[in-house]
């Protein structure tokens, strides 16, 4: 047995051998193979599928946007000008109302009665002025009688001038009643424009808002308010703009009247057009900005006082003016840029100066030429040199399945 032993190790490390002279042949045979294939050759990407959009020249308005508030032309707050007692109201709250109706009366009675005693003491001053210009006229005659008759000695000196002293006297009643007629006159007319303030008008047209007193009611002079007006149309809306736009809107101003647009955010009722009033004589050291004043026709009613809306000024508008759609324009380190579209479907960044953006365009001062290419979607997949191919925008906007 123990010659056997080392016959059966010599057998096994032979097959090894075997073994591995095989798998190395295999290994250089697989590794000439390799070498002679060489690398697979670089396949292009595929054009990324993009929307384009035409740089267009043309009018572009130049516009300041701001939230506004909507404020009453003005406001009154109506007060008796006589006491008494509510009888009756001639509306309901929220009417509106025109300028000149009937809204309260007042009870007119005491009133009434103030004027018939003014009259009658009237009547009874005028009587007293006739009997007193009777008198004066006989006085008169009387002084010229006895002027006759003193320079014949047929009466005394002391019985003329008794006489005179009785005109003089009765000139001075004379006087008294037409001060006392006057008065009277003076009383009569202020008994009627207390009667006349018994009937409380409306002093401006426009919206009424709560009630303030009910029929019963005992008002006072000046003191009671009784309803509030609001006028609305026309109607103003406040709204605030930077400083630095200053001395742009006053140029704008003083060569013509500025149009300005109201919205109201969230419906879809038209603007409301209106024209540049007011600009305020301070601005507001806290928030660095003017506030400047709208005046709106309001025909419709639609702007309500308190009312928050959108605002749009008109400042002027800028002829051949080159504007892109405002996504078209992206954002990057270096600032704002666009994908350009040459002749050939290749794509570039380009950077570029957005002055102002109008709606859904923007408008470019610095970048771009009148006719070029602009990416507006697909962008996320491009980069400078980008094959593309120009999708229609129907086909871009249709769902990926």
């Amino acid at each position: 047995m123990n010659q056997n032993r080392p016959m059966a190790t010599l057998a096994g490390r032979s097959r090894k051998i075997r073994a591995v002279a095989v798998l190395g042949t295999l290994g250089l045979a697989l590794a000439g193979c390799s070498r002679q294939a060489g690398p697979p050759p670089a396949v292009a990407p595929p054009p990324v599928p993009v929307t384009v959009a035409v740089v267009e020249a043309g009018p572009v308005p130049l516009q300041l946007k701001a939230i506004g508030t909507v404020r009453a032309c003005s406001s009154v707050l109506v007060k008796p000008q006589v006491n008494g007692k509510i009888l009756k109201r001639y509306f309901a709250e929220g009417d509106r109302v025109a300028a000149g109706q009937l809204l309260f009366s007042i009870d007119p009675a005491p009133f009434e009665a103030v004027l018939q005693r003014a009259e009658a003491n009237l009547q009874h001053s005028r009587a007293n002025l006739l009997r007193d210009q009777a008198l004066a006229r006989n006085a008169e005659a009387d002084v010229k009688r006895y002027a006759e008759l003193v320079a014949k000695d047929y009466v005394t000196r002391q019985q003329y001038d008794t006489v005179v002293a009785n005109a003089e006297a009765l000139k001075a009643t004379l006087m008294a009643d037409e001060a006392a007629v006057r008065a009277d006159e003076a009383s009569i007319r202020g008994a009627k424009l207390d009667l006349d303030y018994c009937s409380i008008y409306a002093p401006i047209g426009g919206r009424v808002g709560d009630i303030l007193v009910y029929p019963g009611n005992i008002v006072k002079l000046n003191d009671t308010g009784l309803v509030n007006i609001y006028q609305v149309q026309p109607i103003y809306v406040d709204f605030p703009v930077p400083e630095q736009y200053l001395t742009m809107v006053r140029e704008y101003l003083r060569i013509k009247p500025l149009e300005i647009l109201a919205t109201i955010p969230d419906t879809e009722l038209p603007a409301e057009r209106g024209r540049l009033t007011f600009l305020d004589s301070i601005v507001d050291s806290d928030t660095g900005t003017l506030r400047l004043r709208g005046t709106f026709d309001n025909e419709r009613g639609v702007l309500w006082p308190g009312q928050f809306v959108e605002t749009l000024l008109t400042l002027t508008v800028e002829e051949n003016a080159l504007s892109v759609p405002a996504h078209s324009v992206q954002v990057g380190q270096a600032g704002q840029f666009v994908f350009v579209v040459d002749a050939a479907d290749t794509a570039a960044t380009r950077p570029v100066t957005v002055s102002r953006t109008v709606g859904e365009r923007s408008v470019v001062s610095r970048g771009l030429k009148a006719g070029e290419r602009v990416v507006t979607d697909g962008q996320l997949r491009l980069v400078t040199g980008s094959k593309v191919v120009i999708r229609e925008e129907a086909q871009a906007e249709k769902p990926r399945t």
